[in-house]
């Protein structure tokens, strides 16, 4: 569920009103953003919290105290005098032995900063002292290579509308508490929320509000993934037909079908030309069936559960997929040169469709381009039936009649060639075990770019291939 700042507010309210105490909350969230950090950094460092005089700098010190019990070294910078905290916090700063408050600007490299200053309750322009700290946080962010956590909102950014004030916080990792507000979801506020993680504080329930977008999570996605009964087999996980690849774009068709592979499928058939098959043949995996096609309509014939339709594909068969797309009755992925197919000759479909498109490509299905979120909603609700996964820094699931839904995985060293690929064929394994196309969505989404950042635990973030994704879906699938 999204929430406003407001709701937000009267939703903490309702849990004071219950007995549930400020001190309370303050040990649920801070313990819970220390847990966070540690899934980023498994390795103690340095950890500079940077505090405002209000509760928010509760949660940070809680936080710090537990990092430090984990080995961090805990720098502390203060927007304030200590005198000027309210009671929670100064009691807590006291009560933190071994932290070192620094009067000046560290110069630390690869720092963890944690941004304590404002909480969702501060609107306006930023106070001069508070501005002058999130402004050095984000020239350590730059020149130090620092890593900055903002707890629930990134300071200096509307929480309401997502507008970010003059130096607002820019954050790698928000980790927002209970609910994510609205604004963090604004396009605007995307580069300043960066990663974005929920944390379910127990002593605070939700109001009686519609459900019309919702942000995925490790919660909400394991009631999605299939169980598999033991006397499972391969017959029930589903047969997915991959039509893609062409001259110089095989790379395309061979990461699609890694990637339905990885997320389960039961059999995986790539569908080719001749004059590609023995290039593809000879560097598929070897669970992959390539079979030869004269004409792609040929799958009419074919029995399958789902395919997945144009990585690398090229336009020289463009006759012969429109028709597949236009008439396949079976669940399908629209992705790359299918996509732009289909944007020429936007013909209703005899199955249902998921859409992969990147910007680029959504530029061609809806030309009049909108915040993600109404862009992406306008298509799904114009062609009811169908799916659109808008890609991008926060990948947009729109589907008519469903939630709205917002990845919250992945990092920067994705945006590389193929990450796109093996998308769609995680998407294409998950529909063929009967998952429904939003689902299938948002878990793929999900999956990939959580695998992104297990890769990146292992080397700098720019250097994460789609074959590295590939070899830690496995891991991301724990959930």
């Amino acid at each position: 569920m999204i929430v406003t700042c407001q709701q937000m507010q009267e939703i903490e309210q309702q849990a004071f009103n219950r007995g549930v105490s400020a001190a309370d909350l303050m040990e649920q969230a801070g313990c819970s953003i220390a847990k966070e950090v540690r899934r980023f950094f498994p390795q103690s460092g340095t950890l500079i919290i940077y505090l405002g005089s209000g509760n928010n700098a509760g949660d940070a010190l809680v936080a710090a105290r537990e990092l430090q019990k984990q080995g961090w070294q805990v720098l502390a910078r203060l927007s304030a005098p200590v005198e000027s905290m309210k009671p929670l916090p100064r009691a807590l700063l006291a009560a933190l032995t071994g932290v070192r408050i620094l009067e000046h600007a560290p110069q630390i490299t690869g720092a963890v900063l944690l941004d304590g200053l404002l909480g969702i309750g501060a609107v306006g322009e930023i106070r001069p002292g508070i501005r002058a700290l999130a402004a050095e946080m984000n020239a350590q962010r730059s020149a130090h290579q620092a890593w900055t956590v903002a707890m629930d909102i990134p300071s200096g950014l509307n929480g309401d509308t997502g507008i970010p004030a003059p130096d607002c916080v820019q954050a790698d990792l928000t980790v927002t508490m209970a609910f994510a507000k609205t604004g963090l979801l604004a396009d605007t506020a995307t580069m300043f929320v960066g990663r974005l993680a929920l944390l379910s504080l127990p002593d605070l329930h939700s109001l009686e509000l519609a459900d019309t977008a919702q942000i995925l999570t490790p919660e909400l996605l394991s009631g999605w993934l299939p169980r598999r009964e033991f006397d499972f087999h391969k017959g029930q996980a589903g047969r997915v037909g991959i039509i893609a690849g062409s001259r110089g774009f095989i790379g395309a068709a061979i990461f699609a079908c890694s990637g339905a592979l990885r997320a389960g499928a039961g059999l995986v058939t790539l569908l080719v030309k001749e004059e590609v098959y023995a290039l593809l043949a000879a560097r598929v995996p070897p669970e992959v069936m390539v079979k030869i096609v004269r004409d792609y309509r040929e799958v009419f014939e074919m029995h399958f559960d789902v395919l997945a339709i144009g990585p690398g594909l090229g336009f020289d068969y463009e006759t012969e997929v429109l028709a597949v797309i236009r008439d396949v009755k079976i669940p399908a992925i629209i992705d790359a040169d299918a996509i732009t197919m289909m944007a020429k000759n936007d013909s209703a479909s005899a199955g249902p469709r998921l859409l992969t498109p990147h910007p680029g490509e959504m530029l061609r299905l809806l030309p009049n381009q909108t915040a993600r979120h109404d862009w992406a909603t306008r298509w799904a609700v114009s062609h009811p039936g169908h799916t659109l996964l808008l890609k991008g820094a926060r990948t947009v699931i729109a589907t008519a009649g469903q939630p709205t839904l917002y990845n919250t995985t992945g990092h920067p060293g994705m945006a590389t060639g193929g990450m796109g690929d093996v998308l769609t064929g995680v998407c294409a394994a998950l529909v063929g075990q009967q998952l429904p196309l939003h689902r299938a969505a948002g878990l793929g989404a999900w999956v990939c770019g959580r695998a992104a950042e297990t890769a990146a635990l292992e080397m700098a973030q720019l250097s994460v291939l789609p074959s590295d994704v590939l070899e830690h879906l496995g891991t991301a699938f724990r959930l």
